[in-house]
């Protein structure tokens, strides 16, 4: 009997050891199961990302909801208006009116000049064959055509007579020059640089217009004459750094650039650093600033001692700055939107309410832009505020409660989102602060375009040769001042000009001397 008993009580905790290994199993297979779910759907989110990225739309416009935003906005239809574009009623269906507002119309300058073509009636048939009587001339039929001729290239020859007395020669001294020793002409020096720098034409191209031209320059003086050049213009890239570092509002950025280097044949990543800043709605100065890595110091140095608004990405240097004294960072809202967007995964339903809340304060900010600095604190404490703490309490509460994959895109822009949560309100203290980063975005966008023509830069002093030609380039455009122009002439009088007066030779002040010579 107790032999039976302990066979009995054998079989039984075998059993149960198989039944334990077999829910071991189960178990197993199930987080198995669920992770492989998980590992499922976080490459499918990125595969559908990469499919939107190579065969996508790229803009982040999301569909209105009008009812909605009607009560939102009520009265602020005016400011509006400009956007309505009026319909004309078409078969089939309606079809927007073109606006003629001139912008389609060519303008061409007053001092242009004009060669005169005459195209006459020959003579024979200037008589009636009938009567034999001449026509009379009674008036013309003028027609007008935009002409080109290819840039023309010419010798400077500088003539100075050379007198003697005795043992002694006199002769007049040459006139201060950029380049100390060059064959290359101011005019010529700046036509270079914009071709290069406004233009992103790689030296062996703009090489290659010279050569049609029969002018033959290496490669090597082309690149020296540019490198020369950027060093001398580097009192005036000081003066733009001090005066837009002093506006108390900046927006920063940085893109990656190659650089060759030495010695070995290969590229590495260096990085350009852009700062623009100024109190207006677009500021036009900017700065680049040109290091062959992405530490954290060099934001610290471009910035150095800077006091006042920052606006930037969340990239760890600047919210490093953003813990210094006397910085009030403003975190990029199109950033934190981009990352929603990006995010299909998730909760539909919290990721497009907060698409649309993003909007809501775009909205907002246009309204208040067109308003005094007085009332655009006003708007934005009173109508953009809330909206921001509903989206805290929101996002707060679907972090706590949602159920989200770890690695998936809408828990990173959830996080995202709440890490700038402290930041998130920096932009209302400031009139002249901004939602978004855009002002430097749109800074680094030629460099982007640039690389793309001349490919890398060859070493570090080059580098920073082009951030300075970059600065003076870009501030330019960004005011609306042809750099050809503005640089032969500044170059001609830098030499001479007194240190204490480089504000003169800025391009906002240097715009206000020309329009004043035309007047």
């Amino acid at each position: 009997m107790s032999c039976m008993m302990t066979m009995q009580n054998i079989s039984k905790q075998t059993l149960e050891k198989e039944n334990q290994d077999l829910r071991e199993q189960i178990s197993s297979l199930q987080n198995d199961h669920s992770s492989l779910q998980n590992e499922h759907a976080y490459v499918k989110e990125q595969l559908e990302w990469l499919k939107r990225q190579v065969f996508g739309k790229k803009s982040e416009r999301v569909v209105r909801e009008v009812n909605e935003e009607q009560l939102l906005f009520d009265g602020f239809e005016s400011l509006f208006k400009e956007e309505k574009k009026e319909k004309q009623k078409v078969p089939a269906h309606e079809r927007k009116k073109p606006v003629r507002n001139g912008q389609d119309k060519i303008k061409l300058p007053p001092d242009l000049p004009v060669e005169r073509q005459v195209i006459d009636v020959p003579e024979k048939e200037r008589t009636c064959p009938k009567t034999g009587k001449p026509f009379k001339k009674i008036g013309e039929e003028v027609s007008c055509k935009l002409c080109y001729k290819p840039g023309s290239y010419f010798l400077k020859e500088i003539v100075r007579p050379k007198y003697a007395l005795d043992e002694k020669i006199i002769t007049a001294s040459l006139p201060d020059s950029l380049l100390e020793r060059c064959q290359a002409d101011e005019s010529l020096l700046a036509d270079l640089l914009c071709k290069k720098y406004a233009d992103h034409l790689p030296l062996y191209r703009i090489q290659e217009i010279l050569s049609r031209e029969g002018i033959h320059i290496s490669r090597q003086t082309l690149c020296q004459w540019v490198y020369r050049s950027g060093e001398a213009l580097k009192v005036l890239y000081d003066e733009i750094k001090k005066r837009l570092l002093a506006s108390k509002n900046v927006f920063a950025d940085e893109v990656p650039v190659p650089l060759q280097v030495k010695g070995k044949g290969k590229l590495q990543k260096a990085y350009m650093w852009v700062v623009a800043g100024g109190r207006q709605a677009d500021p036009p100065y900017r700065i680049y600033g040109f290091y062959p890595d992405r530490k954290h110091d060099n934001a610290f140095d471009i910035l150095k001692a800077y006091k006042g608004v920052l606006h930037s990405d969340k990239y760890g240097a600047y919210q490093k700055l953003a813990k210094e004294e006397g910085i009030i960072w403003c975190p990029c809202y199109v950033h934190i939107r981009r990352k929603f967007f990006e995010a299909q995964s998730g909760n539909p339903k919290i990721r497009d309410w907060i698409l649309r809340k993003i909007r809501y304060l775009f909205m907002f900010e246009k309204v208040a832009w067109a308003r005094s600095e007085k009332e655009r604190l006003r708007i934005r404490k009173e109508k953009e505020e809330p909206i921001i703490d509903e989206m805290i309490e929101t996002i707060k509460k679907e972090l706590v409660d949602g159920k989200h994959l770890p690695k998936s895109k809408f828990k990173e822009a959830l996080g995202y989102f709440q890490s700038s949560v402290p930041y998130l309100k920096n932009y209302m203290k400031d009139p002249f602060a901004r939602l978004d980063n855009n002002v430097a975005e749109r800074a680094v966008r030629p460099l982007v375009i640039g690389r793309k023509n001349w490919m890398f830069i060859g070493s570090e002093k080059n580098g920073k040769s082009a951030a300075i030609i970059f600065s003076l380039i870009q501030s330019c455009r960004a005011l609306k001042v042809n750099p050809r122009s503005y640089l032969e002439d500044i170059m001609r009088r830098l030499m001479t000009h007194h240190s204490q007066k480089l504000v003169e030779l800025l391009p906002h002040e240097w715009a206000k001397t020309q329009s004043s010579k035309i007047s």
